[in-house]
């Protein structure tokens, strides 16, 4: 079975930095297409602006927990590429909370962020998937795959991070639950749960308080960090047709950080 994505189109959301931009052009350099999808406008042209003009890329800037902000991706891809089939929800934020305080509110902050827009877009996705496998004349083709990027956050305990934890385990459960419903309509849906990345905002975090690297390092069997195209090469793996029977699986990609027991390790 092949691990190619060449001529697939994908919508690659969180794409202006760290695992989504590494993502975006891994598809790219597969011979994808792909739609870029990020807040950051700014870094978005910084990143991509002297590309955009080329047959296979092009970016979109907006704010996805607004409805009508999914519906013009949307439709800015399929003017663009006319077909959409990989959808990768990578837009998440972490925020520290404090699980004690009643007026906290970054459990609704981070369900809003980091949950409900991958929802909404994955339910308008999937039923453009489902046109296009309808206009298929091979009823047992692939329709169309969903990845949302999770976290072993979801796994661990670790009380300031209990607001990630908590919408990175609604991610895992929306997964499991959108795998079963859009089963019957040949749309896979798939996660991965990583572990320390060297993204945007974990490089913030190296730059305050250098013993954390040490203390994620040591709580991590392979002990380092990983880079961001290592996501991307497990990410292609679910996009292609050789994970062709996988459909609702969270997939841990995490140094074997999980392996180990000690609640205070972090897990960002």
């Amino acid at each position: 079975m092949s691990f190619s994505i060449a001529g697939k189109t994908a919508i690659v959301t969180g794409s202006a930095s760290g695992i989504g931009l590494a993502v975006g052009r891994q598809f790219i350099e597969k011979g994808a297409r792909v739609m870029f999808a990020d807040i950051d406008e700014n870094r978005l042209k910084a990143e991509l602006g002297d590309e955009a003009d080329g047959d296979n890329l092009r970016y979109f800037a907006g704010d996805l927990r607004h409805k009508l902000t999914i519906a013009n991706l949307i439709s800015a891809t399929l003017d663009e590429f006319d077909r959409i089939d990989v959808l990768v929800n990578g837009a998440r934020q972490v925020m520290t909370s404090d699980p004690l305080d009643p007026d906290d509110q970054s459990v609704t902050a981070l369900l809003e962020q980091n949950l409900m827009p991958s929802l909404r877009l994955s339910q308008h996705v999937a039923r453009r998937m489902i046109k296009q496998g309808k206009d298929n004349s091979d009823d047992e083709a692939p329709t169309g795959s969903i990845i949302n990027l999770s976290s072993i956050a979801a796994r661990r305990t670790h009380p300031e991070l209990m607001a990630y934890s908590v919408a990175s385990a609604a991610l895992d459960q929306m997964t499991r639950s959108l795998a079963v419903a859009l089963a019957p309509q040949r749309i896979r849906v798939n996660a991965i749960a990583f572990g320390s990345v060297m993204s945007r905002s974990l490089q913030t975090t190296l730059r305050d308080n250098r013993e954390y690297r040490q203390d994620i390092e040591e709580h991590t069997p392979l002990a380092r960090i990983a880079a961001p195209g290592e996501l991307a090469d497990t990410v292609q793996f679910l996009a292609s047709d050789a994970s062709g029977f996988m459909t609702g699986q969270i997939l841990t990609v995490d140094g074997g950080r999980t392996l180990l027991d000690p609640v205070a390790a972090p897990a960002h």
